[in-house]
């Protein structure tokens, strides 16, 4: 039960942090605005090691960079995968 819950939490996390990584990406968040700017940063800094082996495999496609959408649907299928694997 407590794994369980570990994975959802990690789950979470992650899938916030990539949501708002694509957010910020599009709503081109200015890094030196008071507010908004230490999010955007932590967010980058948090991500960019996670994106940075996929874009080396998959380049941009005509400036659409499908990396963040690859690493959702990655940890969407590790977590049903741990899921079915230990419960």
């Amino acid at each position: 039960m407590v794994i369980l819950m570990i994975i959802n939490a990690i789950y979470w996390v992650l899938l916030i942090l990539f949501l708002g990584r694509m957010i910020v990406s599009f709503a081109r968040v200015d890094p030196y605005h008071p507010t908004w700017g230490p999010i955007a940063r932590f967010i980058y800094q948090t991500t960019e090691p996670m994106l940075e082996p996929v874009r080396r495999l998959i380049p941009s496609q005509g400036g659409l960079d499908l990396s963040p959408m690859i690493i959702l649907f990655g940890i969407i299928i590790l977590r049903q995968l741990l899921i079915g694997i230990l419960f």
